[in-house]
């Protein structure tokens, strides 16, 4: 928010500069970004006015005006348009150096003596219309300097508001916290109401009282349409960064910068029959102010007459009912707006607007009367008019209350390691206007209305320590035993599993938490899916269930720009809710995609299959000891290939999935070439044994090969699996070292070669043992997968 020194200096009495009010706000939090002059030096300019205006003999577009300024007059030569006699304008007198470097000099333009220059509003720094000279009042002094009579030798604070501090975004509000930082008076304007000259009102509903509690309206009738905002209003409105657009429209523009509550202003000639605030209906359009034809969603609050829509409720008025160059009559606007039925809609649209960032923050619910109060007298005495009644139309039960909130001095002070007085807390309170009760050595506090922000006793702790001055606490050390906690040997931290993933050729990616939910229901990932309650774009609408869709995004982005062969890994949070609750799990994903390796002229590139991401993973596992029996079983994913996709299972549970993504989601994901996929929950892989010291074996083993003939839909894993529980500890190892389809195998079938390797421990073993293993082996492959031995 930007606001103007002086303005703020108007409501309290401080004798301190912008720069010590800058530091002051900011050591309470209210961070000021910048505190920036409102104009650069403009010594030498002065009030001028013209008093004859002649063409020039030389050219059609140049004229010869004869200017009173300072001391006397001079005949200045000047192409604007609107440059006539009685015209007031800036005069930069000889000597005068302007913002862009320009000095002033006696000149000749066409042959006619210029001893001056007479400005636009760009040629100072004050503004961006450059149609023609900067139009000054006609009451302006002439001859008196520029800086003096529009005051600026000013300063604007910019302050960066956190969102639970609504109460300051306004003069009303700074000033409040700047009395309660420096001690100073706050006074504010005088605001009496504006009795009534007409009896012209509108009828008002409130159909959607739970996101409109309160709407005050009010009729104005005769205003003068060629009526022109005042000089200072135009000032203090272009110090806070808005345009002058016109007395009504300024009205309201000043009135929420001044007080915090914004309002709209009704061309009343086309309001049918009366206001009725309501929730948007399916297929309703409107054009706002901005020319932007909308078709507002059904949660969306519009406020409309008894035909159409007229605005947006909270965020942006009309073009149809907007007041423009013609309108006499008016309905002014002042409501409260509950902040949900606000917020995020107006990013939703595409909008950013000041009323919407004030009422998705909330206002103060006690303010549209003196708001519109404050209109009212402002619009009469800039354009004129006769004031109607004041309309209400309210429901307390839906309007916010402020609670009473206790607070234990001993709390306060043991929180602060201070030894603060119950006086001098009662006192700081008392100037953030808090109604302030003693009990005791307790406090019963009752925030002002404003103050949306007071609910608990850390909430108050949190307003004694910034008034009073975080630098004038005492520092402390932290009292109590703080206590190391050792991680078990057993646990893998996450920092291991990124650098091995490194050594590996993996490159680390980190995406966002928030997806769109057209993104998981493309893989079919969306169930569970936990929508944001203010989301910033549809695109990142609900938290991902999974790492795939950030991966792959990645990957796309990668291919695109003919990177065909990278390998990519992330560690993060993945989050699904349910009829149990809300899970968070941290998951590990990994993509590959190209070749195995780099081209060369000694070996024929081989692409990526599923079995070198197979591979990768029992690495992982291996080489971090990983705790439990580990299987790699069939399984199907929506998003992966059928015949190309695995579940890994660790002591008995599932761990996580791997495969290829389908063919069709390639396709419809424009990735040209096969996608290997992963994703393992770091939990089941981050839990090793411990180093344990195993014996060779002092006795010779016994390798043993079989070749067996097994149908597809039968599992290595499960053959290997079945040759361990039949023998027990004598079947040290198994090793499948060959894989055979082709002439001699049947159809849907596969030649297995498994390497057996026994072991007795504390004896050799005979071939006789061995070959009676090998028959029981046999047998119960047979009877168990249909196996046979082949050849």
């Amino acid at each position: 928010m930007k606001i103007s020194y002086r303005w703020l200096t108007e409501w309290a009495d401080t004798d301190l500069a912008a720069d010590e009010v800058a530091e002051r706000f900011t050591l309470a939090g209210l961070e000021v970004d910048s505190v920036e002059p409102v104009a650069p030096p403009l010594d030498g300019v002065v009030v001028g006015e013209i008093v004859t205006v002649e063409p020039h003999p030389d050219a059609d577009r140049l004229r010869v005006c004869t200017v009173r300024g300072d001391s006397e007059e001079r005949t200045i030569v000047c192409g604007a348009p609107n440059a006539r006699v009685g015209l007031k304008a800036p005069l930069a007198t000889l000597g005068t150096k302007l913002p862009g470097g320009m000095k002033i000099k006696p000149a000749k333009l066409r042959g006619v003596a210029s001893a001056g220059m007479l400005c636009s509003e760009p040629e100072l720094g004050l503004g961006e219309d450059s149609s023609g000279l900067m139009e000054l009042p006609a009451d302006a002094p002439v001859g008196e300097s520029l800086t003096d009579y529009l005051g600026l030798d000013d300063c604007v604070l910019e302050i960066d508001l956190t969102p639970n501090r609504a109460d300051c975004l306004s003069v009303r509000g700074l000033a409040r916290e700047l009395g309660a930082i420096d001690g100073c008076v706050v006074h504010s304007p005088a605001m009496e109401a504006v009795e009534a000259e007409s009896e012209r009102s509108v009828e008002i509903e409130l159909q959607s009282p739970e996101d409109c509690p309160r709407y005050i309206g009010r009729v104005i009738e005769g205003i003068n349409p060629q009526a022109a905002t005042p000089t200072w209003m135009v000032e203090k409105l272009r110090r806070s960064g808005i345009r002058s657009l016109g007395p009504i429209v300024d009205v309201t523009n000043y009135v929420l910068l001044e007080l915090g509550q914004p309002m709209h202003a009704f061309d009343l000639s086309r309001i049918t029959g009366g206001i009725r605030v309501r929730r948007a209906g399916k297929g309703e359009r409107i054009t706002l102010l901005d020319g932007q034809e909308v078709e507002p969603d059904e949660d969306m609050l519009l406020i409309a007459d008894h035909e159409k829509p007229l605005a947006l409720g909270g965020v942006m008025g009309g073009l149809d009912s907007a007041v423009g160059e013609s309108t006499s009559d008016i309905l002014l606007e002042s409501a409260w707006f509950n902040p949900v039925v606000i917020s995020g809609r107006a990013r939703r649209l595409g909008l950013a607007t000041e009323s919407a960032h004030r009422f998705e923050r909330g206002v103060d619910p006690q303010l549209q009367h003196t708001a519109v109060e404050r209109a009212t007298a402002l619009i009469l005495d800039i354009a004129g008019g006769r004031a109607g009644p004041v309309i209400e139309k309210r429901l307390d039960e839906y309007l916010p209350e402020t609670a009473p909130v206790r607070l234990r001095l001993n709390r306060l002070n043991r929180v602060l390691g201070s030894e603060l007085e119950g006086d001098e807390v009662a006192g700081i309170l008392g100037r953030l206007d808090m109604n302030v009760k003693r009990d005791g050595d307790d406090f019963v506090v009752r925030a002002p209305s404003a103050r949306r922000d007071i609910e608990i006793e850390a909430d108050l702790i949190e307003e004694v320590a910034r008034i009073y001055g975080y630098d004038r606490l005492p520092s402390q050390r932290p009292g109590g035993r703080l206590s190391l906690r050792v991680p078990a040997e057993t646990q893998l931290p996450e920092r291991f599993l990124r650098e091995q993933l490194a050594a590996r050729g993996y490159q680390q990616v980190m995406t966002w938490s928030f997806v769109g939910l057209d993104q998981l229901e493309k893989l079919g990932l969306h169930e569970g899916a936990q929508p944001l309650a203010n989301p910033l774009s549809r695109d990142m609408a609900v938290l991902r269930t999974s790492l795939l869709p950030g991966v792959i995004e990645v990957a796309g982005r990668n291919l695109r720009r003919q990177h065909d062969t990278f390998r990519l890994f992330e560690c993060g949070a993945c989050f699904t809710a349910g009829e149990s609750g809300f899970d968070e799990r941290q998951r590990l994903g990994l993509l590959m995609t190209g070749s195995v390796r780099a081209e060369h002229f000694s070996e024929s590139a081989r692409a990526i299959d599923f079995f070198d991401l197979k591979g990768e993973i029992e690495h992982l596992l291996e080489r971090n000891a990983v705790a439990g029996p580990v299987q790699f079983r069939r399984c199907e994913r929506d998003w992966l290939h059928p015949g190309q996709s695995a579940e890994l299972i660790i002591d008995g549970q599932s761990a996580g999935w791997l495969g290829q993504l389908h063919p069709a989601l390639e396709k419809e994901l424009d990735l040209d070439q096969a996608v290997f996929v992963a994703e393992l929950d770091i939990a089941s892989i981050s839990q090793s044994n411990l180093p344990a010291h195993h014996d060779t074996g002092r006795f010779p083993a016994i390798r043993r090969d079989l070749a067996v003939v097994v149908a597809d839909k039968h599992a290595a894993a499960e053959l290997l699996e079945t040759l361990h529980k039949e023998v027990g500890d004598l079947l040290e190892k198994t090793v499948i070292f060959d894989q055979y389809r082709g002439k001699g195998i049947e159809s849907g079938c596969r030649s297995l070669a498994i390497g057996l390797i026994f072991r007795h421990v504390s004896r050799t073993l005979k071939d006789s043992e061995v070959d009676d293993l090998i028959d029981r082996l046999v047998a119960r492959l047979e009877e168990r997968f249909d196996a046979k031995l082949r050849g």
